[in-house]
């Protein structure tokens, strides 16, 4: 099979009409988050779902976003990136029409794997928007990668803004999700035109074994084992530990024979972040609308759309804050910044909800934009593997475990007040236990919670929204693990006379 891409030079104006395809596509992606993260209360309501179910939702429209990337990241460079960027338009098309179905239908299964569809559509955009402009952009990859991945707070913010405009005109959740076809017609007509090139690894004549190399042994079994979970979630099973650790060693085993090659520790380092920084960032924006409205119930929405445009901004000009801090300290600036803004949205008065929401705004904007572009210059010679390996275990980490995670402590902090505080409301709105991935959780009756007074919805309502805020303050530990982690490698290369990108044609 052949490559399928030009090895032609580019010029200016092809090199910037592919960059806006593919920022227009990686919008695509995260409207459908945006816009998701909004209308959390018409899902809830329309599906009857638990805070857990909830978060599962979220998570699978997270997660299987790693099976695509991974997949498409070992063959991309033989179908080529025009084919993954068609599959991607298909994918997204069949999810929303999916979604649309269930909604009319009222089919938590239907959603469900609709919202599975998305993922594994957003994967594919992720697969072959990163190698291709680290490929075309080879000489500035962490500002390029940065100005690329202002696209998802872009889209973010469109989103959630399209959800609240809607919402105000009171227009049904059919008609909200309908519109997420509106940006994947916009990339679809974008990729048409473009000539995508051959990738910097092909280009360099480095092997496949080579880029197998990169990632090695341990950085396969981190891949395998969170697979493994989640196809078990696809199928509604819980696989057991010993199961999905056993693949994940065959697999490892698989990969050492073949490259001979434990992973490049930097990069075994750097995949090992990932979970936490994707739950840091995207578990978080998952819920960012819901958690806000503890206590900013009307303008909750929209500062979560403001977050979004400061990080789209911050994101568009990072080319001097990057060259400023390097891409090393850049992060292990956020990192600190990340933890300040958790603990101050945990903490802070509702007065100052929407200054903690902009610090916290600053701390993770740069995280994952920057870790790509640390990825595409110290392992170039990994290709779409390692630039894309990294984002699959994040998602994968953060589906998998974090949003479940942080619907579950929300059901189970409320349960608990409730028992202990409010023994009458509990029995009038108590839901029983449901099963989930982790074992039973408690939930909330809603037909019960939708008939109660406004004295009993208040103590209510208040319960809930401690508990929402306490799910800041868990989160900071995550972004804590980053910060000793990026330490560790900012030393490193210190000691080694500063960053420098690896030059692959050197």
């Amino acid at each position: 099979m052949t490559v399928i891409s030009s090895n032609t030079p580019l010029d200016e104006r092809s090199k910037k009409k592919i960059f806006w395809a593919c920022f227009i596509a990686l919008v695509a992606t995260s409207f459908f988050f945006g816009l998701r993260s909004v209308v959390v209360v018409d899902l809830r309501e329309t599906f009857n779902l638990s805070g857990t179910q909830i978060g599962t939702i979220l998570g699978v429209g997270l997660w299987p976003f790693a099976f695509s990337i991974i997949a498409f990241s070992l063959i991309i460079d033989k179908i080529g990136y025009k084919t993954a960027a068609y599959f991607a338009v298909f994918t997204h098309t069949l999810a929303v029409i999916g979604t649309l179905l269930a909604i009319k239908n009222g089919s938590t299964s239907l959603l469900y794997g609709s919202t599975f569809l998305v993922a594994i559509a957003n994967g594919t955009v992720e697969a072959f928007i990163n190698p291709v402009i680290a490929t075309i952009f080879n000489k500035e990859k962490s500002k390029w990668l940065n100005i690329l991945h202002a696209g998802w707070p872009a889209g973010l913010a469109l989103g959630a803004a399209a959800g609240l405009l809607l919402g105000y005109a009171e227009v049904g959740l059919f008609v909200k999700m309908a519109i997420c076809l509106v940006p994947v017609i916009f990339y679809a007509l974008l990729i048409v035109g473009c000539n995508f090139p051959v990738q910097e690894r092909v280009a360099a004549g480095v092997t496949y074994r080579d880029m197998l190399s990169e990632v090695g042994a341990i950085g396969f079994f981190m891949m395998a084992w969170l697979v493994v979970i989640g196809v078990g979630q696809v199928m509604n099973q819980s696989v057991p530990l010993i199961i999905s650790m056993g693949v994940g060693v065959v697999v490892a085993i698989g990969a050492f024979l073949y490259t001979r090659s434990l992973g490049n520790w930097m990069f075994v380092l750097i995949l090992a972040t990932m979970p936490f920084l994707a739950t840091t960032e995207l578990g978080t924006d998952a819920w960012m609308a819901e958690l806000l409205s503890a206590d900013l119930p009307k303008l909750a929405g929209w500062v979560f759309v403001m977050v979004s445009v400061i990080m789209t901004i911050l994101r568009f000009y990072a080319g001097p804050i990057v060259h400023k801090f390097s891409p090393i300290g850049l992060l292990v600036v956020s990192g600190a910044l990340a933890i300040i803004g958790l603990l101050f949205l945990g903490k802070a008065p509702a007065g100052l909800m929407v200054v903690a929401a902009i610090v916290y705004a600053f701390g993770k904007t740069f995280l994952w934009s920057t870790t790509l572009g640390v990825v595409s210059e110290q392992f170039p010679k990994g290709g779409a593997l390692t630039l894309n390996g990294v984002s699959a275990v994040g998602v994968l980490g953060m589906g998998i475990l974090g949003a479940p995670l942080m619907g579950l402590y929300l059901d189970k902090g409320t349960d608990e007040d409730l028992r202990a505080n409010e023994a009458a409301l509990y029995q009038i709105v108590d839901g029983g236990p449901r099963q989930t991935m982790f074992g039973e959780s408690p939930s909330l009756n809603m037909e019960a919670v939708e008939a109660l007074s406004a004295e009993d919805a208040s103590k209510l309502g208040t319960i809930i929204n401690a508990n929402k805020k306490q799910s800041f303050i868990r989160q900071a530990i995550l972004p804590g693990f980053l910060l000793l982690c990026y330490i560790v490698l900012y030393f490193f290369f210190k000691s080694r006379g500063g960053y420098k990108p690896v030059d692959l044609h050197g």
